[in-house]
């Protein structure tokens, strides 16, 4: 792989890396605002709505956490 390829690769792994920061603290925030809430409203479908998003949340980390093995090309 050429330099000009290598050097675009890791602008985009850059980028991936900050979205990824992005969405983690989304997920935080997300966790916390469900941590706070009263029982019963976590058992409500508000707060299933909430568990299910940070759910998803983990998974696109997740996906973008796995691009780490294209650093090692």
């Amino acid at each position: 792989m050429n330099k000009e390829r290598r050097k675009r690769i890791t602008e985009a792994l850059g980028k991936i890396s900050e979205a990824r920061d992005i969405l983690e603290e989304v997920k935080d925030e997300e966790q916390d605002a469900y941590d706070n809430m009263p029982e019963s409203l976590q058992a409500s479908e508000r707060g299933e709505q909430m568990q299910e998003n940070i759910e998803h949340l983990e998974e696109f980390i997740g996906y973008l956490e796995e691009t780490d093995s294209i650093e090692e090309m």
